[in-house]
């Protein structure tokens, strides 16, 4: 099973080095470029018309790295320990869902020439649709020690408290989704931004993953301390996919970094969103995701105070809302923004691992 978490990433990297400039030309050929506002830093015009849609590339070259780890190393068989299992299968489902949303809207935009894309009540009817069937699935398919693939109890390093029940896990699940597809979706306004800190929280997920196994409940038996376990349904197929979409970007970003060839678009936004949601419910660690995936929250809630402020004050806190733009115009570089950003996201995931480290250390 660990050869399929090196196969998957590899094969995610390879599958995007090669195949995004593919699709960099078939965009570029059918004139699906990227809508720059005009109220944005004037640095950004020159982007206009770079191809967007980015997303295709690195959710199937995920998918297909997953499953081809799956063949390669023989593990595709249902009686196998090391087969696809309920919780990998629903994390890419949420992924693919909520890219597809992101597609119709891109496609809108870009094809139809309708600036604002899907009208807001078809787009939140799809996430909706795709957020309630992973909530309501994730509660099925128990295994032989009764976890399915969510608990309906929340989470930070393992659950913890009261359960909430069904109804309100769904609501819980659906604010997940949401907040973190707009905090990826916020986070996207500069060559590399979301991606480059997107491979950094699924490689702090392989990693959980990967440990989560080692100190599995189920393995109580062997454990030098059986209190300090993680009862998580599947946390090595976790690890799988996480890294098969950290190959999957960091080959992505190859071409996306500055100055980008492609961008991802809300087709790739809402999926990495609603995907790292999706982990981190499966992996019991939903508390921990708002430490792990700091820059985003901290980004969103740049543009929260700015709105904030601006209709009780009728003053900007920022110069301009989302933060990287704010530093832009302070005379920051792009790529000067996109690395002390990245360099931000860093000390988050690993505050976040310390956190998930000490948290486990302290049940010994």
């Amino acid at each position: 099973m660990m050869k399929q978490i090196l196969f998957a990433g590899v094969i995610g990297l390879f599958l995007t080095l090669v195949g995004t400039p593919l699709l960099i030309k078939l965009l570029a050929r059918k004139g699906y470029g990227q809508y720059i506002r005009d109220d944005g830093p004037r640095e950004h015009a020159s982007k206009r018309g770079t191809p967007t849609m980015g997303g295709i590339a690195f959710i199937l070259a995920t998918v297909a790295a997953y499953f081809l780890a799956k063949v390669i190393t023989g593990y595709l068989d249902p009686e196998a320990d090391a087969a696809p299992t309920f919780s990998g299968l629903l994390v890419l489902g949420l992924m693919v869902g909520m890219g597809l949303v992101g597609f119709l809207d891109d496609y809108i935009k870009i094809v139809k020439r309708r600036s604002l894309g899907l009208r807001a009540k078809a787009k939140m009817a799809g996430q909706l649709i795709v957020g309630i069937s992973f909530a309501v699935l994730s509660l099925q398919f128990a295994d032989n020690r009764g976890n399915t693939p969510a608990s309906t109890k929340l989470s930070f390093i393992t659950d913890f408290g009261w359960t909430i029940g069904p109804v309100l896990f769904v609501v819980w699940a659906l604010f997940m989704i949401l907040a973190m597809s707009n905090g990826v979706n916020l986070t996207d306004g500069l060559d590399g931004l979301a991606t480059g800190a997107s491979v950094l929280v699924f490689g702090a997920y392989t990693f959980i993953g990967v440990w989560q196994f080692q100190e599995s409940c189920a393995n109580a038996k062997t454990l030098t301390n059986p209190g300090a376990c993680f009862e998580v349904r599947d946390p090595l197929d976790l690890a799988v996919v996480a890294s098969a979409l950290m190959g999957a970007c960091l080959g992505f970003l190859w071409w996306n970094t500055s100055p980008a060839k492609i961008f991802m678009g809300d087709t790739g936004s809402l999926a990495l969103g609603g995907v790292l949601a999706g982990l981190a419910i499966c992996s019991r660690t939903e508390l921990l995701l708002a430490i792990l995936g700091g820059l985003f929250v901290l980004i969103t809630m740049s543009v929260v105070i700015q709105v904030g402020s601006f209709r009780l004050t009728g003053k900007r806190v920022f110069r301009m809302a989302p933060l990287q733009h704010h530093f832009e115009l302070k005379g920051w570089s792009e790529v000067l923004v996109v690395v002390r950003f990245w360099i931000i996201q860093g000390i988050c995931v690993i505050v976040g691992l310390g956190l998930f480290y000490a948290g486990w250390a302290a049940d010994k």
